[in-house]
């Protein structure tokens, strides 16, 4: 049976979004009142701004901000891992609700440059992390170095072995390797512990190497890899381990960021409006590609992908109980998306997608 008849009308928790960049400013005006047509009332968000969010204080008064634009969403705070995180910050930051620390190494991706060169130097604030309960959040590539034959098509892969040793240095520390694009990384993951689990965007469940190198509007960090490294992130996401789950990571750039010309090319993907949208039509795709079929895609797995699972590993409820309801309608995702001197293209615009109602809205 087709997705289209098992589940147009399906009844869903509101999805977990557990990756997101929001911004600030006015890109964040633009981006926040997005999020709730995407299905999503819980972001877990990320602290990459200018500058980084390196206190408690920091962290909340950009949660304040973003609640002035949508109080009605769940924002989960995250800090910059950096040299100004102590096992004194941990402390506090775990006091004042921060739920992780998000780890860029340097120069990777948007607003990097702040980012990690070693990890030793922070074992201490790994170690504090451990013991409080703080999550870690890797964004899982090593820097470009053709020295080492290292570039953006294997800097996951190349990163892989780090984390399997700070997993074997602090086992009882909640890591999750964000944004997985390899079969490698879906395999590193799945030979960790239960501390361990994957992120999974909407677009990699879409993109290969083809699709970025000749569109701007599909190239971010890390980088779709090949056709092989899409399926097995397909059955990862399908896998109801609860090792995987929905992290957009949706990177709104301004419309002259992704057009080159003035510089590099702005790495991000934009997908917050239409992201649990974006999942189920990438498993349809999955299933005319014939890597999986209709039956593998239940409506228990898809509650786990797109909101239980992530609930469970971070240890928060959703209190409000909202639900949402799938339609498989003729919705065309817009072209543009605008605000005070921003605008910022959606992934697959002009195409066609299910919709998401709210339960109560219809």
């Amino acid at each position: 049976m087709p997705l289209s008849s098992k589940f147009d009308g399906l009844e869903l928790p509101a999805s977990a979004d557990c990756h997101v960049h929001l911004r600030d400013g006015e890109m964040m005006k633009t981006v926040v009142p997005t999020i709730r047509a995407g299905g999503v009332n819980t972001v877990y968000v990320m602290p990459n701004l200018i500058p980084p969010l390196t206190s408690a204080s920091d962290a909340l008064a950009y949660r304040d901000r973003l609640r002035q634009q949508d109080s009605s969403i769940n924002y989960l705070m995250t800090l910059y891992l950096h040299e100004k995180i102590t096992p004194a910050v941990i402390s506090e930051a775990k006091t004042q609700g921060i739920i992780g620390v998000k780890s860029y190494p340097a120069g990777v991706t948007t607003n990097s440059s702040s980012g990690v060169i070693s990890y030793e130097p922070f074992y201490p604030v790994f170690s504090a992390m451990e013991q409080c309960g703080m999550v870690l959040n890797l964004h899982g590539e090593c820097p470009s170095d053709h020295g080492k034959n290292i570039t953006i098509l294997n800097g996951e892969s190349k990163f892989l072995p780090t984390l399997k040793s700070l997993h074997a240095k602090f086992p009882k520390l909640k890591i999750v390797l964000e944004h997985c694009t390899t079969k490698e990384a879906v395999e590193a993951v799945k030979e960790c512990g239960d501390n361990v689990v994957g992120t999974i965007t909407a677009h990699h469940l879409y993109l290969t190497v083809d699709d970025w190198a000749d569109d701007p509007f599909s190239y971010c960090k890390p980088v779709a890899k090949w056709p092989t490294d899409r399926e097995a992130l397909i059955e990862a996401a399908l896998s109801g381990t609860g090792k995987f789950f929905l992290g957009s990571d949706s990177a709104p750039h301004d419309l002259s960021a992704k057009k080159g010309g003035r510089g590099k090319t702005a790495a991000g993907v934009f997908t917050q409006p239409y992201v649990t949208q974006l999942v189920l039509n990438a498993f349809e795709l999955a299933i005319e590609r014939k890597v999986i079929s209709a039956d593998a895609v239940t409506p228990e797995i898809l509650e786990g992908f797109l909101g239980g699972y992530g609930r469970k590993f971070y240890g928060v409820t959703d209190s409000t109980g909202e639900r949402i309801i799938l339609k498989k309608a003729e919705e065309i995702v817009k072209d543009s998306f605008t605000g005070q001197g921003v605008e910022v293209i959606p992934f697959r615009r002009g195409q066609g997608t299910w919709s998401v109602e709210w339960k109560g809205n219809q």
